[in-house]
């Protein structure tokens, strides 16, 4: 069962479909979030054996909660497999408080690392059914099977690591570690409040609620009569600063404004806040 409310829900969905699972679509509006009783009510209705779901969801700047979720899950025999891209290092996340079976991130987002590592945690329940499979992973790059015994006392070969991303990676962590996570996460916090106040007081809707919108990724709705690619090209031209258009059914309605790990900054959000004031004028 795969929660879809935005485009990287979508995605999931399509990424199980080539693989051939059997995939249950529970979706909702766009912008909007899942509970853990509307995740127990589609399991009482149809079993899973994996319930996935976006903890951060960038198309629409959306955060889930998933406190409780696991609980749910393990209830119905289901494993709980989160997507977590843009909100490891900026955003509270208890894998094991939480009792999430299976998590996988990226390195690009609130790390500011550069892409090409994705950090995946398994959990024992996971663990178990993997090594219970009847049959072979289809994919032999990411069969769990064999690359867990690349990190076991064998020290299986299995691929050849990619060690500058392990060293990029290693000094993104060292920075985190430096700052401190909570520090970190206030400082996600306190710069996204800043954005949202700024745009606010530029008469612009933001999309989604207070209770339930993202540090760090904001969606804007795009005023009537504004052009909305016309906008970013000059924030990027005149101002050097890089915003992004709506995906999917969100596509020329919004604007994405990212503020994610290093570029989280006081001094980012005034300057887009004054660019955008002279723009939209």
């Amino acid at each position: 069962m795969i929660a879809v409310n935005g485009y990287f829900g979508e995605r999931l969905c399509d990424i199980a479909s080539r693989y051939s699972a059997v995939v249950n679509r529970l979706d909702k509006p766009w912008g909007e979030v899942f509970s853990p009783g509307e995740i127990d009510a589609a399991l009482r209705k149809q079993p899973a054996k994996v319930v996935a779901i976006i903890h951060a969801e960038t198309s629409t700047g959306a955060l889930t909660p998933l406190e409780g979720l696991a609980e749910v899950v393990h209830r119905h025999g289901a494993l709980l497999l989160v997507d977590c891209v843009t909100s490891l290092g900026g955003i509270p996340l208890e894998i094991d408080a939480w009792d999430i079976d299976i998590a996988y991130s990226g390195t690009q987002r609130c790390l500011s690392c550069p892409p090409g590592l994705s950090p995946v945690t398994v959990g024992p329940r996971a663990r178990k059914a993997i090594q219970q499979r009847r049959t072979r992973v289809a994919n032999w790059y990411l069969d769990l099977t064999m690359i867990e015994h690349y990190w076991g006392d064998d020290r299986t070969y299995h691929h050849t690591a990619p060690i500058s991303m392990n060293f990029a990676i290693r000094e993104a962590l060292r920075l985190v570690h430096e700052e401190g996570l909570e520090a970190r996460q206030l400082r996600h916090r306190t710069n996204s409040q800043l954005l949202w106040d700024g745009l606010e007081e530029l008469g612009l809707k933001l999309i989604v609620p207070l209770e339930r919108r993202l540090p760090s990724l904001t969606t804007v709705a795009v005023p009537d009569g504004v052009n909305e690619a016309g906008i970013r090209k000059r924030l990027l031209d005149e101002y050097n600063i890089e915003i992004a258009g709506g995906l999917g059914a969100f596509k020329g309605r919004v604007w994405r404004i990212g503020l994610m790990g290093y570029s989280s900054r006081r001094e980012n959000v005034v300057l887009l806040i004054s660019a955008l004031s002279r723009l939209l004028r």
